[in-house]
């Protein structure tokens, strides 16, 4: 059985232990939106990717507006 290592994930959008408000990702930070994202171009979840609820929603809006300016695409490779 192989063993899990348990990481303590934390929200990259927090500075120094607070955040930032209004929560805002910016669209056109393509190297960061990919990060957030599977191989199959979708999204990954909150436990994934360790954002807090309020930034995991801003992410999914700003994936979405790179998707419709064609930024990222809709699709995986």
């Amino acid at each position: 059985m192989a063993k899990i290592k348990k990481t303590n994930k934390r929200c990259r959008f927090n500075v120094n232990g607070e955040s930032p408000r209004p929560a805002f990702v910016d669209y056109k930070n393509v190297e960061l939106l990919r990060k957030m994202m599977s191989g199959h171009s979708k999204i990954q979840g909150r436990r994934r990717t360790g954002n807090s609820a309020v930034y995991q929603r801003a992410v999914a809006v700003a994936v979405k507006r790179a998707r419709y300016m064609g930024l990222l695409p809709y699709v995986g490779e």
